[in-house]
């Protein structure tokens, strides 16, 4: 994967991106799509998630494969589908939990999910654990993945009774480098522009169930992510404002304190996770390895021939965790 190429005919990282989010195939050859199971867990604050869970079978003992969604994803996108057609493949389990309000039915408690929930990761992971006679290995996809790391920063030495090895994906290590990279030029005319579409009227349905927990009219007129997350991420989950959120959320600073294996896999010319803000082998620690090929784009990795398939991706990354079972 270090050395990663994508096809000649899809240049640069938007391209990249885009084309495996929309157009690609999720494996080399046509097949089913995954079946998923499903199941609601009540969360220690009364509320709820849901976990989708692949539905094939698998020998008891076999390694189990939890896979942390990106901003506004869940078992659909086109990246769990990959991970979860890998994982039918190789014969894991593998599961997918939805941060709150994501897999459908709008969650109950006056909040959401944000890059920086660690403490909603432990407990879902614990759960898994107690649940898991096998191996539990955890990728998380951009915002999941910083989650994913910051749970492990947290966890310190006890993470290993939980997850034997841990990967992140395109994930956005250093929020406010990445928060301004969205918010500028083509990046704020799409992705900003996507994101929002679906986050608003969350938010929305959140003050209708909440009513006085933010101004509705100015949540309205946010126009990119860094005065969404002031007006509704940061106050809603303890962080003073966003400077404080991205500052405190972040994965970049706390890289050395992870004590099991991790992996951050990170493409080059990602649109909106700038090469320049990325870690470098000297600040982090020794249990964690940086991928960081020049192609790729976000969550993109397409390879192969008209249309592409994003394959590459989980083959890699769930053949590096296979190494830490």
């Amino acid at each position: 994967m270090q050395a990663f190429r994508a096809p000649w005919w899809l240049p640069g990282g938007h391209a990249q991106t885009i084309w495996a989010a929309k157009l690609a195939r999720h494996a080399p050859a046509p097949g089913p799509a995954p079946r998923w199971r499903r199941e609601r867990w009540t969360t220690p604050d009364a509320d709820f998630i849901e976990v989708d869970f692949l539905d094939t079978p698998a020998p008891a003992g076999t390694p189990l494969l939890v896979l942390f969604h990106g901003l506004e994803g869940s078992s659909a996108s086109h990246y769990a589908q990959a991970f979860a057609r890998w994982a039918a493949a190789a014969g894991w389990r593998m599961a997918v939990p939805h941060f709150r309000g994501c897999s459908g039915p709008l969650n109950l408690a006056p909040r959401a999910y944000h890059s920086g929930d660690f403490e909603e990761i432990g407990w879902i992971l614990g759960r898994l654990r107690l649940q898991s006679p096998g191996p539990v290995q955890a990728v998380g996809i951009s915002l999941g993945g910083n989650a994913l790391l910051r749970w492990a920063q947290e966890a310190g030495d006890s993470a290993a009774a939980v997850a034997s090895a841990v990967a992140a994906v395109c994930s956005p290590v250093d929020l406010a480098a990445s928060g301004q990279a969205i918010g500028r030029g083509f990046n704020r005319q799409v992705y900003t522009r996507m994101f929002l579409q679906t986050m608003k009227p969350k938010a929305l349905a959140k003050l209708a169930q909440h009513p006085g927990l933010f101004n509705r009219e100015a949540l309205l007129a946010a126009s990119d992510l860094y005065q969404f997350d002031n007006l509704f991420t940061a106050p809603l989950h303890g962080f003073r404002d966003t400077a404080d959120y991205w500052a405190r959320a972040s994965a970049k600073p706390h890289l050395a304190r992870i004590r099991i294996p991790a992996l951050v896999l990170n493409a080059l010319n990602d649109p909106f996770v700038p090469a320049a803000s990325l870690p470098r082998p000297g600040e982090v620690g020794r249990h964690v390895q940086l991928w960081q090929p020049p192609h790729g784009g976000h969550v993109g990795f397409p390879q192969g021939r008209f249309p592409a398939h994003v394959h590459t991706l989980p083959q890699a990354v769930a053949g590096w965790l296979a190494q830490h079972r």
